[in-house]
């Protein structure tokens, strides 16, 4: 069996400093600046680790350096490097690692990044062999991304092992990060590819609004800000269903970020990891979300800012999660997701929480960490 693997070791880095995504070298760049450290090597460990056990069986082809070699030698792999090491990689040099790998034959393609890395293994492997995503990007809106790391390891394991996986064409979905960053989202679908489809271990796309959710969303925001105490910071999470709650308040609302308020008074907009850390230094607070529909994840998808240190200060106690009745429904009874990045933090959401869906109501739902 030969494996392939290919790490782009940029994707994630716009997540906890704010800045949904890292395409373009001046945004790269800027979230350097800002602090930003490489996600995806440590995610990309995570999903091969779950091959040692079958380590011996495969050729595992690689890109140089920290484009796969480097988890690939830590952990133990034989290993054929394909490329050639440089201090900087390119969304290119994923491109032509990736057409290599094709030509030599790979059966099984796993990759780690975002929708950009998805585009870019699309343009060259199309529908010729089966790939998997390791979730390491800010925008995640692409079908062909297991639910968690170690679930794109299970996958792929499954599929080395032969059992009877179907190959499904799941879509390779992208959106236009600078019209992302001013609060617009244009989605376009780029094609598909064959994924060997695991329904418990593979993510669904992304899907949009359900009509007939302003009024559960307009009763949801005034039972919010009803019940909002004094000297408690909120920080608002990111989406449409959030949405109401700052228009309500009469305050500048950040439809693909996260704000901050206290006293129901605008403290910060679009904040990333650190403003939020010393915006709850010494103070109570409490976070609202919502979720993603179709997928489910209420943490680790588009809001990386409110991160596992974020989540841990403000403890699990204090987490209000609020959805509209078909959103949940639009689940189909699947749990709702958190993927911090941390074991310890994800662990904390297992079992159930509670989801205000309405003025008057509340649902139980279970969530599970990945």
């Amino acid at each position: 069996m030969k494996l392939g693997f290919i790490v782009n070791p940029i994707a994630g880095m716009g997540g906890r400093v704010g800045l949904k995504g890292t395409d373009g070298k001046e945004v790269l760049m800027k979230a350097i600046e800002l602090g930003a450290v490489p996600e995806s090597p440590n995610k990309a460990k995570k999903a091969l680790e779950v091959l040692k056990s079958v380590k011996d069986e495969i050729k595992l082809f690689t890109g140089p350096g920290p484009m796969g070699e480097d988890e690939a030698l830590e952990l133990g792999f034989n290993l054929q490097v394909i490329g050639e090491a440089k201090e900087n990689y390119t969304s290119r040099d994923t491109e032509i690692i990736a057409e290599r790998m094709v030509d030599e034959g790979v059966d099984l393609l796993l990759f780690a990044g975002g929708d950009g890395t998805a585009r870019n293994i699309y343009n060259v492997v199309g529908d010729k062999i089966p790939v998997i995503g390791i979730p390491a990007g800010v925008k995640i809106h692409s079908g062909v991304y297991a639910n968690h790391p170690s679930s794109a390891g299970k996958v792929a394991l499954k599929y080395i092992q032969g059992e009877d996986l179907n190959l499904k064409e799941m879509e390779v979905m992208d959106i236009d990060e600078e019209a992302f960053r001013e609060g617009q989202v244009t989605a376009k679908l780029y094609g598909y590819m064959k994924v060997p489809f695991e329904p418990e271990l593979v993510q669904n796309q992304k899907s949009g609004g359900i009509a007939g959710e302003e009024a559960a969303l307009d009763g949801i925001s005034d039972k919010i800000i009803e019940q909002m105490e004094e000297d408690v910071v909120y920080i608002i999470g990111s989406g449409t269903s959030t949405r109401p709650i700052m228009e309500k308040l009469g305050l500048t609302n950040t439809l693909l970020g996260v704000d901050i308020i206290k006293n129901k008074k605008l403290l910060a907009s679009d904040a990333n990891e650190k403003e939020i850390l010393k915006h709850i230094d010494g103070n109570k607070a409490k976070i609202i979300v919502t979720i993603i529909g179709g997928q489910g994840y209420i943490f680790g998808r588009g809001n990386q800012q409110i991160s596992a240190e974020v989540i841990k200060r403000v403890g699990k106690e204090n987490i209000i999660i609020i959805a509209s009745k078909q959103k949940l429904l639009s689940l189909e009874g699947r749990p709702l997701l958190v993927d911090t990045g941390d074991d310890e933090v994800n662990k904390m959401f297992n079992g159930y929480m509670k989801v205000r869906t309405s003025y008057t109501e509340e649902a139980i739902h279970k969530v599970k960490g990945l």
